[in-house]
């Protein structure tokens, strides 16, 4: 590209980040160069550590640095990631991370000028007009979408003096567009780490005053982060006390599940490192009937273990991808995991929460007032798209060779991008 960009398309997701410049109508990603080589997808990830010389004592960094970071000191660091699904939680009110407490937009500030630091220069002059994605409906049991715009306001505050919201699968259907001459129904699901979102758009042929006409969309906090909690649920919680009971005075009593699922939520299960929590979980373990298993638990927390934590079901997730079985192994903390895992013993894990997804499928076609018939093209993206049953979901309803699909980690940001180079950019507005 040649001259100044127009507009930033940013894609904060809940795993990845990627962002983009648009100009002369064409959009270019930006790549950073990381510890382990360059890539144009951020982790959306946080690390801090205890630094003297710091501002306010600690220092912190973002995406692959924070990682680095982590991996060097696991124990004298705080690793953060998936923050972004507590976005719409009115039960999060802030983070306590050493002696310091952060709130989401605090997060994201952090996030954001660490993710400009390392992008080489690409982002020093940002343009007025800044573009950014949005899931149809936030992560989380009562997302409060108007709490997630106050924080996403704040966030992005300073970040550019125009800041407008897309619907991510939208961005998506846009960046897809490109890709097209001929006029198309198309249907894009995007699958990403906390949300999938879905979009039924009409595209025009190449050449029209207005391309993508927006019909309808439906969205569910339902996505990666949920299908590594059933891999969690089943092979590593039980390890860890679930379903094991403890004493009070003279009852039995099960342990209460809260703790399992803040433990299997990557978003919260650093921050359960804090002495109040830390202390209550060894109260637990001296009435467990179990107390071993609430010591791994501890262990695990204590010793910084969620981001290898992490990796494992991640690796095993993909696995299952290609294979028809795989190994899961971790070890950390104390806790040592050797098991087999099939797909097809995975796909009844997640059943229930493919059926939701299926629902809300025909919800976004509702919404468009569309019937499956009239659809021409399925675009899929975002990480869990590559799940062979998520595909199912699609072949079995629209034919194999309807479906296409690509840049699963770029193409929201692409996308947005190419928005932002819109005169009436509020058409697309969420």
């Amino acid at each position: 590209m040649t001259g100044s960009p127009r507009a930033i398309g940013l894609d904060f997701g809940t795993t990845n980040s990627v962002v983009a410049l648009g100009h002369d109508g064409a959009a270019e990603m930006i790549g950073f160069d990381g510890p382990l080589g360059h890539d144009s997808a951020f982790r959306s990830a946080l690390c801090f550590w205890q630094d003297d010389a710091a501002r306010g004592g600690l220092a912190s960094d973002a995406g692959p640095w924070a990682i680095a970071e982590y991996l060097e000191y696991p124990e004298e660091s705080r690793f953060l990631q998936s923050f972004k699904t507590v976005a719409a939680s009115a039960s999060f009110d802030t983070a306590s991370i050493f002696h310091k407490r952060y709130r989401f937009e605090d997060l994201g500030k952090i996030f954001l000028d660490r993710l400009v630091a390392h992008a080489g220069g690409a982002l020093n002059d940002r343009p007025a007009r800044i573009v950014v994605g949005r899931p149809v409906e936030y992560a989380g049991g009562r997302p409060d979408h108007a709490l997630a715009r106050q924080r996403y306001d704040a966030m992005f505050a300073g970040f550019g003096t125009e800041v407008h919201y897309v619907y991510e699968p939208l961005a998506a259907a846009y960046s897809y567009a490109s890709r097209l001459a001929e006029p198309a129904t198309i249907l894009v699901a995007d699958f990403g780490g906390g949300t999938s979102d879905f979009s039924v758009v009409r595209i025009e042929a190449a050449g029209a005053v207005q391309r993508c006409t927006p019909l309808g969309h439906a969205g569910i906090g339902i996505a990666g982060d949920r299908f590594d909690y059933h891999i969690l649920d089943r092979l590593v919680l039980p390890l860890l006390g679930k379903g094991s009971h403890y004493r009070s005075f003279d009852k039995i009593l099960e342990i209460p599940r809260s703790w399992f699922n803040d433990f299997g939520d990557w978003s919260r299960l650093a921050l359960m490192r804090s002495p109040k929590i830390l202390a209550e979980l060894e109260r637990l373990r001296r009435t467990a009937i179990d107390g071993e298993a609430i010591g791994r638990m501890i262990a695990v927390i204590e010793k910084e273990q969620g981001y290898p934590l992490n990796e494992a079901v991640g690796r095993a997730k993909r696995a299952l991808s290609t294979a028809e079985t795989t190994a899961f192994s971790f070890r950390g903390g104390g806790l040592s995991i050797e098991a087999e895992l099939d797909r097809t013993q995975f796909e009844e894990w997640v059943s229930a929460d493919v059926a939701r997804l299926e629902e809300t499928v025909d919800r976004a076609l509702n919404a468009a007032g569309t019937a499956m018939s009239a659809i021409d093209r399925v675009f899929l993206t975002g990480g869990t798209s590559l799940i062979p049953r998520i595909r199912r979901i699609f072949a079995d309803r629209f034919g194999e060779a309807a479906i296409d699909s690509g840049g699963e980690l770029t193409s929201i940001g692409h996308g947005l991008a190419l928005i932002g180079l819109e005169d009436d950019i509020q058409a697309w507005g969420a």
